[in-house]
């Protein structure tokens, strides 16, 4: 099944939105247009058959269904995640399972909430659930990931998968070249100039090899320094900057770095984090623990080999101090 764009052109007032181009989007392909937001709408309106081109035509099976995913479209939020779904599969007569829809789409778990409590991200989950139960052959998705959260548009980039997987067509109109880059297999811009390719990846053995000749040649380093930690939460790598950092933790092998409260987990080794935090401010107060002494409110002294540091946060956290630490600490401040 394939959607063909032949000789399409498009004038309104005496202007040419876009002239004559050629576009075939086969079955299994992902193909994003970046255009504008005028392009866009006039492609929307053709496809929907509520307006046609000033020449050319678009073509694909008529036997075939399009499905269209809006920027905007409205939803029955009274009802909750799977009536909604059960109320599409019903007008649509649909054979598609609801259960695996609501798999794709990461929505098991609030199948049972009201479409008003959900978050936009999730509510624009459910209206793609209302596509994949539609099950057409050539999906049209206008700007599928404006405003999402990252856990939905890595849902969104699954789906796309899954679709194409199923040997579905689809083009998305997006005026983002970076949401096209994640998410097609081709890209092209489309404007009053015409129909352009954009190259996503040019990496030819022989470019790689130029470019090692010319940087044996020019002999220059740039090193990279990084200053951000990363940690992991679920599935999301999250990067902080140094100075958010209160403390940080070895427990049983593993690292953590407690922030505001909470503790993420980070897979660098406090020995790595020693290092790359020194100028920070930061000081490896125990042989478990690294403090960052911008947040050290208080040191308190227990016994004559026992101390603590107080951390100036809302838990007035304590960090254990070594003896021996003690006295490095003592030198830093320029006690005796």
């Amino acid at each position: 099944m394939s959607l063909k764009f032949i000789q399409a052109e498009k004038q309104m007032n005496d202007a040419i939105l876009f002239p004559e181009f050629n576009l075939t989007i086969n079955e299994s392909e992902i193909v994003a247009l970046c255009t504008n937001v005028n392009v866009r709408e006039q492609l929307l309106f053709t496809l929907l058959g509520k307006i046609k081109l000033s020449k050319g035509n678009i073509e694909y099976n008529p036997k075939q269904k399009l499905g269209f995913y809006f920027l905007r479209e409205g939803e029955y939020e009274r009802l909750t995640v799977k009536e909604s779904l059960q109320f599409f599969h019903r007008i649509h007569q649909s054979d598609q399972s609801i259960e695996e829809v609501l798999q794709i789409v990461q929505l098991d778990a609030l199948k049972n909430k009201k479409i008003k409590e959900l978050t936009y991200s999730e509510k624009k989950r459910v209206q793609l659930a209302h596509l994949l139960i539609q099950n057409p052959a050539i999906y049209i998705m206008e700007e599928p990931d404006q405003n999402l959260d990252m856990e939905s548009k890595k849902v969104l980039i699954n789906a796309l998968r899954h679709l194409s997987l199923s040997h579905k067509t689809i083009l998305i109109l997006t005026n983002q070249i970076e949401s096209a880059l994640a998410y097609s297999d081709k890209i092209y811009r489309l404007d009053e100039k015409g129909l352009h390719p954009i190259q996503m990846e040019v990496d030819t053995q022989e470019d790689s090899n130029m470019k090692l000749e010319n940087d044996y040649e020019e002999k220059i380093v740039q090193p990279i320094r990084f200053e951000k930690i990363p940690t992991k939460v679920n599935e999301k790598i999250v990067l902080f900057d140094p100075p958010e950092i209160d403390y940080i933790e070895s427990m049983e092998g593993q690292t953590f770095l407690h922030i505001k409260g909470e503790s993420f987990q980070c897979t660098f080794t406090l020995n790595d984090l020693e290092e790359r935090l020194l100028h920070f401010g930061f000081f490896r107060c125990h042989r478990s623990y690294i403090v960052n002494l911008q947040k050290v409110r208080e040191v308190i002294t227990w016994t004559r080999n026992s101390y603590s540091l107080v951390l100036d946060d809302s838990e007035k956290s304590s960090v254990p101090l070594s003896k021996t630490k003690m006295a490095d600490l003592k030198g830093m401040l320029g006690l005796k």
